[in-house]
């Protein structure tokens, strides 16, 4: 446990070297918020709610999915595929630690630089502009657990897809495929709850909207009661039958590595 906070304390800071990155993420998430709230507010259509959500949780919704986007790594993580093809995985397997965990402890640092610089930041961004919603009491300790959650289920997702590097020489294509289908189903396009209930019944078949759309719900009071914890169970579910299965994925990818002919 202890090699693993240390390697995460190391990404942490190594990730916050990135001051110009994380400045120019800034102002391009924003940006790109403001214009999501233009086109959603459109299907409001003078109404003040729309399948429960009102116009201001309409705001939190779009500044939640703007703050988690580099959190999430919802547009592409591609460190693991860039180590196999590079052969840096031939070190990375030899770490006195588990593969699966030495990664895991790099995503985290990360995740923690792209959450305070980031997320929190972003949600300030919008406060100053927008009328926001906010969570009260007992939600604000759901919320920190769908989040953390959410990262569970998010990192397990994209290892796995990742080692697509193992078979492929270029995987980027492969794991691409894999985000954009996230996309539309984990709520970023759109919240789930506007979506057709044939459209969300396949989503909830999937992964992805226990990640970013479960934060969003939690967030906004959405989810109460047995219903909450029934969802934040299934995140655990979800994120644990994906570390299983990248587990055993990981065995047979292991048996057929080749590095410099070796």
């Amino acid at each position: 446990m202890r090699l693993f906070w240390e390697i995460a304390r190391r990404a942490f800071h190594r990730n916050l070297t990135y001051r110009a990155a994380t400045i120019a993420g800034l102002v391009t998430n924003f940006g790109f918020g403001w214009l999501r709230v233009s086109v959603l507010l459109a299907l409001y259509d003078g109404r003040s709610a729309v399948e429960g959500i009102t116009q201001n949780d309409l705001y939190t919704y779009v500044a939640l999915t703007q703050a988690v986007i580099t959190y999430l790594s919802l547009f592409g993580w591609y460190d693991l595929m860039e180590s196999v093809h590079t052969g840096e995985v031939g070190a990375d397997l030899l770490k006195p630690m588990s593969y699966f965990q030495f990664w895991m402890a790099r995503d985290a640092g990360r995740a923690a630089v792209a959450f305070l610089l980031r997320g929190v930041v972003i949600m300030i961004f919008f406060e100053f502009v927008f009328p926001m919603t906010y969570p009260s009491g007992w939600q604000w300790f759901w919320l920190g657990t769908a989040v953390l959650f959410s990262w569970l289920v998010s990192f397990t997702y994209r290892f796995l897809i990742n080692l697509a590097a193992f078979w492929s020489p270029n995987a980027r294509g492969i794991i691409n495929v894999g985000y954009i289908f996230g996309w539309l189903l984990s709520g970023f396009l759109m919240p789930l709850r506007l979506l057709p209930t044939w459209l969300q019944t396949i989503a909830y078949l999937t992964p992805f909207p226990y990640t970013l759309n479960m934060v969003v719900e939690v967030y906004l009071g959405l989810l109460q009661g047995p219903e909450l914890y029934q969802a934040l169970l299934l995140q655990l579910v979800w994120a644990l039958g994906m570390a299983i299965l990248g587990q055993l994925v990981l065995k047979t990818a292991v048996h057929r590595l080749v590095i410099l002919g070796g």
